[in-house]
């Protein structure tokens, strides 16, 4: 759904995936409003709700050589050394992973956090334990890419379902060429993203920090220089 020119910046765009939720939501809010009006009412607050999950603003990305982007809107959760999903082929070392935590409230659109190719992509299903928890990186359901830039270094990133999530729905295959910031997928109704770091490569950000997925810088892959220039997605 296109939002015409003069209301572009006041209304936000909606993902064509959340449209079928959405009007569903509002189907069953008018029949239940003919069993009662609070019925109704509370039909029409999930509605709204829906609409809100759905949202899919467009984003500023840093653009230039080594710069990582958030994947997900949402706070750091963790920064910690820990093995890929063996489905990537990444090898059994450990490296920097940086978790990205959505609630039920932020946007759930997920991006690529760097530019190149997907080189592997991989599903997995599995339980839906909080996200939160450490072990979800390796219990939860989960949707695995690695990503091959330009200077042949790779980067992992893995979708994970939460709690209250039961779909990971991708936008992209294997081979896909994308660029920084690029839409990868996304989570329905709570999750986390996990991006795996080249060593060598030093976070950017701290636990607890708000992260904007396509714009916030995680890391530097060129070891200390700053990213330059801009490119709206």
């Amino acid at each position: 759904m296109t939002i015409p020119d003069h209301l572009q910046g006041v209304l936000t765009p909606i993902h064509p995936k959340g449209w079928p939720f959405i009007g569903g939501a509002l189907i069953a809010s008018l029949v239940l409003g003919l069993l009662d009006e609070w019925l109704l009412l509370l039909g029409l607050l999930i509605t709204a709700w829906m609409t809100y999950f759905f949202r899919d603003p467009p984003r500023v990305t840093p653009e230039g050589p080594g710069t990582v982007v958030s994947p997900a809107d949402g706070e750091v959760q963790a920064i910690t050394k820990r093995r890929p999903p063996p489905e990537i082929d990444m090898g059994d070392a450990p490296l920097t992973c940086v978790s990205v935590f959505m609630n039920v409230f932020d946007v759930h659109v997920n991006r690529t956090p760097v530019p190149g190719v997907i080189t592997k992509l991989a599903y997995r299903p599995g339980k839906f334990l909080n996200a939160s928890l450490d072990k979800a990186s390796e219990d939860n359901e989960r949707l695995s890419f690695r990503i091959e830039t330009a200077d042949a270094e790779l980067f992992g990133l893995v979708q994970i379902a939460g709690l209250i999530a039961r779909r990971i729905v991708g936008f992209v295959a294997e081979g896909d060429q994308l660029h920084a910031g690029e839409r990868v997928g996304l989570i329905r109704f709570g999750s986390r993203c996990d991006v795996y770091l080249p060593d060598g490569v030093t976070p950017l950000v701290a636990i607890g920090q708000r992260a904007v997925a396509g714009e916030t810088v995680l890391a530097d892959a060129r070891r200390g220089e700053e990213p330059s220039g801009w490119r709206r997605s």
